[in-house]
């Protein structure tokens, strides 16, 4: 009798398993010449060596659909034991560039989350701009998910400024990494979507996927990395160059930012807005420029967007409130003479 030891290595051991290790229990019953053993993520096989070289290449299988898809259900089992393959239906047909951890495609859903998708592939830096909600950083983080899962890339890299959207927060409590996890919560929760929480903490833990504010990126060199900065509105000039300048050997880098959406000081200008007109005629950069055809959020995001815009153009400035004279008292009961 012959003893082989299977790791899980990209796959998450609880979807492989099953609920309660419905999967194992089946994956036992399909295989009754092989004893089965799943602990942590590692299966222990043990019979004929003709049968395990057939385990082999069933488990090959299994972990490709339960990394690809996120989830392995009874008849995804039985397809992939019998067959070698699982019946996804259109799985080739819907576009999908990663899956749910639910199992269902995330796919682009407008005409410019496909621009992107496609300079994603034909260009090593792409920015994309846009309205809130038009799927900029959600696009971005899949095409990274789907090149670590395909074995393209080696890590993912996501970075933000630490720019409070206009309210002051104050001293947050705790170490660093509690201090900044406020500011890179929207880029957690696309990760969480995407990838299954037990193997997502083993990535965060392995620096597998890296998810810092753009201030720890200064002498760095990224390689073999896709590197996505989001909210690069509120980036200044030198932080913007000093973000694109880190790139290295197979590495590609996606920018995002919304221009509507600037809380930076008053006195200081966007690096977005400033690298978008320094690098429009260089090679192998792309631009997408979203709009609000593009939001896939609830409807009334668009309409809200909408909004904004045409009474930015229609509309003058709103009035500011008008300082109280000298020897006047302000509203907040101050005397107005300082």
């Amino acid at each position: 009798m012959t003893e082989r030891h299977f790791v899980i290595e990209q796959a998450d051991p609880v979807v492989v398993y099953g609920v309660n290790n419905a999967n194992l229990r089946m994956l036992r019953a399909l295989l009754p010449k092989l004893r089965i053993i799943g602990r942590d993520n590692v299966l222990k096989v043990m019979g004929g060596e003709e049968d395990i070289a057939h385990f082999e290449e069933v488990f090959a299988a299994i972990e490709r659909h339960a990394t690809r898809y996120n989830t392995l259900s009874e008849e995804d089992l039985i397809a992939l034991v019998r067959r070698g393959t699982a019946d996804k239906g259109s799985a080739k047909a819907d576009g999908a560039i990663v899956y749910s951890t639910a199992g269902k495609p995330i796919a682009p859903r407008s005409d410019n989350q496909r621009r992107l998708v496609e300079a994603y592939h034909e260009n090593d830096l792409l920015f994309a701009t846009g309205p809130a909600g038009s799927g900029k950083t959600y696009m971005a983080i899949a095409l990274a998910v789907r090149a670590l899962k395909n074995k393209e890339v080696r890590k993912i890299i996501l970075s933000r400024p630490a720019v409070e959207a206009g309210e002051k927060l104050g001293f947050l409590p705790g170490d660093m990494k509690e201090k900044v996890d406020p500011y890179l919560q929207p880029l957690y929760d696309a990760l969480q979507e995407m990838i299954p929480a037990l193997k997502l903490q083993e990535y965060l833990d392995t620096n597998v996927i890296q998810i810092a504010p753009l201030a720890f990126m200064r002498g760095r060199t990224l390689n073999d990395a896709v590197v996505i900065l989001d909210e690069a509105q509120n980036t200044t000039t030198a932080q913007i160059k000093m973000f694109l300048t880190r790139m290295g050997m197979n590495t590609k880098m996606i920018v995002t930012g919304d221009m509507t959406q600037i809380d930076l000081p008053a006195s200081q200008k966007s690096g977005l807005i400033e690298a978008l007109h320094i690098l429009r005629d260089i090679p192998d950069i792309a631009f997408i420029e979203m709009n609000r055809r593009d939001i896939v959020r609830h409807r009334l995001v668009t309409r809200i967007v909408e909004a904004y815009e045409n009474s930015k153009r229609n509309s003058p400035s709103l009035p500011q409130p008008l300082s109280p004279l000298k020897g006047e008292k302000a509203v907040d009961g101050t005397n107005g003479d300082k």
